[in-house]
């Protein structure tokens, strides 16, 4: 099977160093359109969001498991920067195919970062809080209309910003989405090995792990279970965020990536804290 046959949708944006984004499972990449202010303010990042297997635009009739969407996405991230070194973020799903290829290629990796990722694929052995919404707002109820249901899945603090953010960057992934392709890599959610334990050496680049402390979905405790892993890594967790903890803590997730960026940055340019 061509690995590259899987993965044929992808969007760039801006020029410079790259940044590969991964979106999570049953949406598409405009997921992480929040990010763009960020990510074009600071400057010189060469943006390149994939959509993965599954999701709308990109092929639904080939890939079957988690591992296959992994290779898939590595051989097209290969494809688009080569011999590069590049950056990847991921968010829940994509996290832990970014956390994958950033571990099978860490020599050319400058830095990851995950946003509410998964790092515990298998649903019950995940270490979760009881779901919880903290605020109800009934001002989101004529902005949402037939989503509404769709919205309250997820959301902890519910808000105006919020659901205008839900409408114009979750909800067309989510229906757009192929639930066949779904459907199969569900039933294969697994990759080989954690990448962690496949390369156990600290990941040493500048990283970053935001959780929220409400996530339902995939938590907060099991990414902290791999701090150790990660000596150059900012951990946080944020309260009143859930499983879309960018869309409901815009600001301080983009406080996060900003100082992420930065550090990368700082990295390349050799220095980082006077080293």
């Amino acid at each position: 099977m061509d690995a590259l046959a899987l993965v044929d949708a992808y969007h760039e944006i801006g020029s410079g160093t790259p940044l590969v984004l991964l979106h999570g499972f049953g949406v598409d990449h405009r997921i992480l359109l929040p990010l763009e202010a960020t990510l074009e303010h600071a400057g010189g990042w060469r943006r390149i969001y994939i959509d993965l297997p599954g999701a709308t635009g990109s092929p639904d009739d080939l890939v079957s498991s988690a591992q296959e969407i992994a290779t898939a996405t590595m051989a097209e991230v290969q494809s688009r920067v080569g011999a590069e070194p590049f950056a990847i973020l991921g968010n829940s799903f994509g996290a832990m195919i970014a956390r994958y290829i950033a571990h099978e290629r860490r020599s050319q990796i400058l830095g990851l970062a995950t946003l509410a990722g998964v790092f515990v694929p298998e649903h019950g052995d995940r270490t979760v809080p009881a779901r919880a919404v903290l605020h109800q707002d009934p001002g989101v109820v004529p902005i949402l209309r037939d989503a509404l249901d769709d919205y309250r899945e997820m959301v902890v603090v519910e808000s105006p910003a919020s659901a205008h953010a839900f409408l114009e960057y979750v909800l067309p992934g989510v229906r757009g989405a192929h639930q066949s392709a779904l459907e199969r890599v569900a039933t294969n959610y697994t990759l080989t090995q954690h990448p962690e334990d496949a390369h156990p050496a600290p990941f040493l680049q500048p990283s970053l792990h935001v959780t929220g402390r409400q996530d339902h979905i995939v938590g907060y405790r099991d990414a902290w279970n791999r701090i150790e892993h990660y000596p150059r890594a900012t951990f946080v967790t944020l309260d009143g965020a859930g499983h879309n903890a960018h869309l409901e803590q815009p600001e301080i997730c983009a406080v996060l990536v900003k100082d992420w960026l930065a550090r990368i940055r700082r990295s390349i340019e050799g220095t980082l804290y006077g080293l």
